[in-house]
């Protein structure tokens, strides 16, 4: 992992414009540019499409989930809602109409999760400059990329799945599993777009420091770099 002060110096005295990839400002001009996006996807049951907070979702499939929980709420903003105060009962009863338990990863678990992780950002040379895999929830900061970062995400969970799936330590993996194994992570996720060095520093602090937050150490993961200019 790599300290405050080497980042803040990666961030700003590397900041000059000319430093950018030719090909990147070629293809989307001279203008200011996103420069990276923080990523947030869940596994399954940790957010519910009609959480009271608002999630990424437009509607209810699951009509007993409907039933407990109402529809869904879709704020319109970037801010995050997760620590808004909210009817905690009345979430933690709409996720007892699930139709499998919420997902919660061992560390054994987010282990391969970041084994499918690496392979994904090897093959497409992605740029993760930080990652945390939390049981509910994963946190990213990913470097801009000619990839969509929701394509992006979804190449992630579908290499972790694999891998998971490979080693037996799927949540949803049985041994006598015949036909397709129900998805592990939540549909979609949730992104914000970053568009100066300090945004960049702020995201990366807070996803490094989201482990600690559950009482967890800092995570150390091989894929992770430095922004590249």
């Amino acid at each position: 992992m790599f300290s405050r002060e080497r980042r803040r110096a990666c961030l700003q005295g590397g900041a000059a414009p000319a430093k950018r990839s030719p090909s990147l400002a070629a293809k989307h001009g001279s203008s200011a540019m996103v420069l990276g996006s923080h990523v947030i996807f869940c596994a399954y049951g940790f957010w519910l499409p009609n959480d009271p907070r608002g999630s990424w979702s437009d509607f209810v499939a699951s009509w007993e989930l409907y039933r407990a929980g109402g529809p869904a709420e879709r704020p319109w903003d970037r801010v995050s809602h997760a620590r808004e105060p909210h009817d905690h009962e009345a979430r933690i009863t709409a996720k007892q109409a699930l139709k499998r338990p919420p997902v919660s990863f061992t560390g054994i678990q987010a282990r391969g999760i970041g084994m499918g992780f690496a392979k994904v950002v090897r093959r497409h040379d992605i740029v993760v400059c930080a990652c945390s895999i939390l049981p509910e929830h994963v946190h990213l900061v990913i470097q801009r990329h000619e990839m969509p970062v929701e394509r992006i995400w979804t190449l992630l969970k579908a290499s972790a799945t694999c891998d998971l799936l490979r080693e037996k330590l799927h949540p949803f993996q049985t041994p006598c599993d015949s036909g397709p194994v129900p998805h592990m992570w939540a549909e979609g996720g949730w992104k914000v777009f970053l568009d100066s060095s300090y945004d960049l520093e702020r995201a990366i602090e807070y996803v490094e420091e989201n482990p600690c937050k559950e009482g967890k150490p800092r995570q150390h993961w091989s894929f992770v770099q430095p922004y590249q200019w």
